[in-house]
C-alpha cells in the first residue's frame, strides 16, 4: 500500500564553502573578461541567495572552472610580479639621496620643510613651511609630521603623529625620497 502523503526529498542546502567556490569563478570569470560588471553583480547576488546546490551550479556553467594548471601559471605569474615589484623597490632605495641623522642627537629637533629658519630647507613645492621635525628620544629618533598638507611618510606608509625611524628607512616629505643614514 503507498502512502497518499508522499513528499520530495528536498536537496541540501549549499555549504560555505560551495558558494565560496562558485563566487571565485565569477570572480575569476570577470577577471578573464568573460563576465561583464553587471552581470558579475548580479550572478554574485544570485549566488548569495541560492538555496540549492545546484542554482549555484547554474550561475557558473558558462564559465570554465580553475584547473591545475590555471592555477600553476596564475600562481607563477603573480609569483613573478611580486618579485619585479620587490626587485624595483630595492633598487629604487638604494638610489635615493641619502639623509644623514645628526650625529649625537641634540637636545632640539631639526625642523624640515621650506622655511629658511629651518635647519633643513627643502626647497620643493610639495613640501611644507614647516613640514616635519626630526628628534632623539631616549635613544631612538622620531620623526613628527607637523600638519603637512602633502604628508611625511616612512617606508612608504603615512606618518600620523610620529613614528620611530631607523637607519636605511626610506623617508618622505611630500615627494621628496630619502634614505636614512647614520654620519
Amino acid at each position: 500500500m503507498t502512502s497518499s502523503f508522499e513528499f520530495p526529498t528536498p536537496l541540501a542546502r549549499p555549504s560555505d564553502a560551495e558558494r565560496d567556490k562558485a563566487l571565485k569563478v565569477l570572480r575569476d570569470g570577470v577577471a578573464m573578461g568573460r563576465l561583464s560588471h553587471d552581470t558579475f553583480i548580479r550572478r554574485m547576488e544570485l549566488a548569495l541567495a541560492a538555496r540549492r546546490s545546484d542554482e549555484l551550479a547554474a550561475l557558473t556553467a558558462d564559465l570554465p572552472s580553475e584547473g591545475r594548471f590555471s592555477r600553476l601559471v596564475f600562481g607563477s605569474v603573480e609569483a613573478v610580479s611580486g618579485f619585479t615589484e620587490r626587485l624595483r623597490r630595492t633598487w629604487r632605495a638604494e638610489r635615493l639621496p641619502k639623509l644623514l641623522l645628526p650625529h649625537g642627537g641634540t637636545g632640539h629637533p631639526l625642523r624640515i620643510g621650506r622655511d629658511p629658519v629651518n635647519g633643513l630647507r627643502l626647497t620643493h613645492e610639495t613640501v611644507s613651511r614647516v613640514h616635519a621635525e626630526l628628534s632623539r628620544q631616549g635613544g631612538i629618533w622620531v620623526l613628527r609630521d607637523l600638519g603637512s598638507t602633502n604628508g611625511t611618510t616612512v617606508n612608504g606608509r603615512r606618518v600620523i603623529g610620529a613614528a620611530v625611524v631607523r637607519e636605511g628607512d626610506q623617508i618622505g616629505f611630500g615627494q621628496l625620497q630619502f634614505r636614512l643614514a647614520v654620519s
